[in-house]
């Protein structure tokens, strides 16, 4: 009887045991659901928008839309610097850094250290940046060659890049853009806030590998740049640029500027510049060359300073224009400084001053004039000060006050020396003359007239001055200047160049400034050219056939009627017209 009583109680103890176990059994996975149910009422309830926020984050993208920058035309809406589409190749480096032979294999289709490369990748992947530059500005082929990687992460996008027909001829005017296409040089720079547009934004989604596949939607629309219509006339640009290459190459010269201006408007129509480079190529950038020597550079104008003392000496009423000076025996001594002409001109009036080109007779001139009203007649045609074009770099030249100046400094600056103007400047200050003495302002922007102009000297002493210098070429140093057909006016100047402690003995700036037809002024222009060493250097044999060649251009492309026909017919019958005599400057 007692067997069968023991054999019951282990039977009840199993089945308890097994009862806990599956009670246990049944808690623990009571206790699971329990916790997928909240999880997945966290998830789908309370932290839905959280989490629905983050998955777009990583599906959805606000993506810059570039702006088209505004073009650059010229004043015949001829365009001169326009921008392009063109593809960057940009990437995420967290997914990058998973496939470092195909980041190898990029590199060597776009030609990049695959070194370097890679270092950037691991940098930016341990600062867990999601975007970085590959490469900007790649051209369609390569574009499709790393698209076909599939490399995980790569993203292409599409940018601006600028181009300049033009190439070097317009250069120095223009300017360029950098890889952002923000100006950097030139009117792109002046101009930017105007050029430039406004980005806008859309969203985009990408896929698993990290690439757009699909616009969601325009968040800000990009707005365009304005275009700019420029005064420069492209023709006469491109003919500028040649003539004034040719006359370098021809004369040896270090380098060389020509600005061509409209009298009345104030207008600059050509400004060009050697060396010159080509904005189109980045990495030709260097040395200097991109610096607009017209405007930035300085240089003493010699003899083409003449006929403002001339003017100041009308001014100031000591003077009229039959007035003679006695300039024999051909030098001037005043302390220890000795002024010569290169011959003995005896007497001569004002106008044969300026066509001899006499140092002697002009400082005789100056040294009578009170030098406060001389400096501010000097001032008033705005040597000393800059032009106010707002052209980046611009100069204000140098032109001492007359508290300052040496003994001889009153007749070294009557004929050029001891002050330092630039090409703009002093185109500037012949557009005055040429204008009846009201001097406008200068505009690289295209209008219809001038905005503001000054009165600079009375216009009856312009006119004098005007007849003056048309004498200086159909009887003086400018004879090469001529123009066919049109009567001009202008003069000469050769200037040694200044070095530490003086002036070099075999250095010399050749100039022409003057404008045309000169029965009414409509262009002046002015040539420099720094340092010619092919042995010939007065301006009269090395600048004034460029300003001939450049003018005559300038003139029929702007359809200015010829004023000298009977002159022209004369020319071409090979008659002597000009008389080979006079100063060589």
């Amino acid at each position: 009887m007692v067997k069968p009583r023991k054999q019951s109680n282990a039977a009840d103890g199993d089945s308890r045991r097994w009862s806990l176990r599956r009670g246990f059994i049944m808690v623990v996975f009571l206790g699971l659901g329990s916790t997928l149910l909240f999880r997945a009422l966290h998830l789908q309830v309370l932290s839905h928008d959280y989490y629905q926020n983050e998955g777009t984050q990583r599906q959805l993208r606000h993506v810059d839309i570039s702006a088209h920058r505004g073009m650059l035309l010229d004043r015949n809406g001829e365009p001169l610097a326009i921008s392009t589409p063109i593809q960057t190749i940009v990437g995420d480096p967290r997914k990058l850094i998973t496939e470092p032979e195909k980041v190898i294999a990029m590199a060597d289709i776009l030609s990049i250290d695959s070194g370097q490369l890679l270092q950037k990748v691991q940098k930016l992947n341990l600062q867990r940046r999601g975007y970085m530059y590959v490469k900007r500005h790649v051209l369609p082929p390569l574009v499709d060659d790393v698209v076909a990687l599939d490399l995980p992460g790569i993203t292409i996008e599409r940018e601006f890049r600028r181009f300049y027909p033009s190439g070097h001829a317009a250069a120095h005017v223009v300017g360029f853009t950098d890889i952002d296409d923000k100006g950097r040089e030139g009117l792109e720079m002046a101009y930017d806030d105007w050029l430039q547009g406004k980005a806008g934004k859309r969203k985009v989604m990408r896929d698993r590998t990290g690439r757009y596949i699909e616009g969601v939607g325009v968040v800000e629309k990009a707005e365009p740049g304005r275009d700019l219509r420029l005064s420069l006339d492209k023709q006469l640009q491109y003919f500028a640029d040649r003539a004034l290459a040719s006359a370098v190459e021809e004369h040896q010269a270090e380098s060389a500027n020509l600005v061509v201006m409209n009298v009345k408007t104030g207008e600059v129509l050509a400004m060009v510049n050697y060396p010159t480079y080509n904005p189109n190529d980045t990495s030709d950038r260097s040395n200097g060359a991109q610096r607009n020597r017209s405007i930035t550079d300085v240089f003493e104008p010699g003899s083409t300073m003449k006929p403002f003392t001339i003017a100041a000496a009308l001014d100031s009423g000591k003077f009229v224009s039959d007035d003679i000076v006695y300039t024999s025996p051909g030098h001037y001594t005043i302390g220890k400084y000795k002024i010569s002409d290169v011959r003995d001109n005896g007497w001569l009036d004002l106008s044969s001053i300026i066509a001899k080109s006499s140092n002697v007779g002009v400082s005789k001139v100056a040294r009578q004039l009170e030098p406060e009203q001389m400096w501010s007649v000097f001032d008033s045609f705005g040597f000393g000060r800059p032009t106010g074009s707002e052209f980046p770099g611009e100069v204000a030249g140098y032109f001492n006050h007359p508290t300052l100046w040496h003994h001889i400094e009153q007749a070294s600056v009557s004929y050029g020396y001891g002050l330092s103007v630039s090409a703009l400047q002093l185109v500037r200050a012949y557009s005055a003359l040429a204008n009846q003495g009201s001097m406008p302002s200068v505009s690289f922007i295209a209008v219809d007239a001038a905005e503001t102009t000054q009165q600079v000297v009375e216009a009856p002493i312009a006119k004098s001055v005007q007849r003056m210098l048309e004498n200086a070429v159909t009887k003086g140093t400018g004879h090469r200047a001529k123009v066919p057909g049109y009567r001009v006016a202008g003069k000469t100047g050769t200037s040694r160049l200044s070095q530490s402690g003086g002036y070099a003995e075999d250095r010399y700036v050749s100039l022409f400034a003057g404008f045309a037809p000169a029965s009414d002024p409509e262009l002046a222009a002015v040539v420099v050219i720094h340092d010619p060493k092919a042995g010939q250097y007065y301006g009269s044999v090395v600048a004034a056939p460029i300003f001939s060649d450049v003018m005559g251009h300038a003139l029929r492309l702007q359809g200015v009627e010829p004023d000298d026909i009977d002159g022209a017919r004369a020319d071409l019958r090979g008659l002597p017209l000009i008389p080979k005599t006079g100063d060589r400057s």
